[in-house]
């Protein structure tokens, strides 16, 4: 059955705008692959096959691998080989010169992704990227709507169902793990999420 999604609004204003990081902008799903087969060995795995954030019930992988891997990508995706979406460095970059970039995430930590952001980043000013950690996905909305945010780009449906229940805009970025039915509106690449920006700023 084709899913239906809501037209994009007219202009979503920039400063009232934040990203998730992680299947945002962050590719870690790839990394993770990458760092199976290199401490694992050969797998038959695809990224596709990442249907839920719940990796053990859709990848058959020892749990203890996965908790070592998923640590790692926590406590030092700076040091790893992660690499940002394709689009999103120059969109982000193109943002910057209009706002702060903020970034929301469920990270307990914001240092190493903050490193990680400023690395890939190296053309915005350190002071315009903004990253706060929940700690829980299910924190994010207090950060949001204490700092104002109508609009905020999310990888994970159950944390979308809670922004758009407090007020919040989600712009739903499209993974193999969010394939379900949603009224949400959609991009499926920064390449499209580009072209909802910048509608009315000369894009």
């Amino acid at each position: 059955m084709k899913q239906h999604l809501p037209s994009p609004p007219a202009r979503i204003p920039l400063q009232r705008l934040a990203f998730d990081i992680d299947g945002v902008v962050a590719d870690i799903m790839t990394t993770f692959l990458d760092l199976v087969r290199e401490r694992f060995g050969p797998h038959p795995f695809r990224y596709e096959h990442i249907t839920t954030f719940r990796l053990e019930d859709c990848l058959d992988l020892p749990g203890w691998l996965i908790r070592v891997l998923i640590q790692e990508l926590i406590d030092r995706p700076h040091e790893l080989p992660v690499e940002p979406f394709p689009e999103a460095v120059p969109v982000l970059t193109r943002l910057a010169e209009e706002c702060p970039l903020v970034f929301v995430t469920a990270r307990t930590r914001a240092e190493p992704i903050q490193r990680w952001l400023r690395r890939n980043l190296d053309q915005v000013p350190d002071n315009y990227i903004w990253v706060m950690a929940t700690g829980d996905p299910d924190g994010k909305v207090r950060y949001l709507k204490a700092h104002a945010i109508e609009y905020f780009v999310e990888d994970r449906l159950e944390t979308c169902y809670d922004l758009a229940r407090a007020g919040i805009t989600p712009i739903v970025f499209a993974q193999p793990w969010n394939r379900r039915p949603h009224p949400f509106l959609e991009v499926r690449n920064w390449r499209e999420l580009a072209r909802l920006l910048f509608r009315r700023q000369g894009g």
